[in-house]
């Protein structure tokens, strides 16, 4: 979550406080999530998918786990 997460907002060439902006979360929020120091709820997840115009997308299966985040316009 925390690579795709910077991934994403370096993408779009935002700073962690200008996500932050548009998220209505705190800098170091986005820091604690970047830096893989927090484990985001559901709620908090969709702010972040709005906030990098992206939808979020989560696999599990027995194996493995991958989390993306697919932007809008590359749908």
């Amino acid at each position: 979550m925390a690579k795709a997460v910077y991934d994403r907002r370096t993408e779009l060439r935002l700073s962690q406080a200008e996500l932050a902006a548009r998220t209505g979360l705190t800098q170091a929020k986005i820091s604690r999530i970047e830096g893989s120091d927090t484990i985001p709820i559901l709620r908090l997840l969709a702010k972040l998918a709005k906030g990098l115009d992206a939808s979020l997308n989560i696999a599990i299966d027995a194996n493995d786990a991958r989390v993306a985040l697919t932007a809008h316009n590359a749908a």
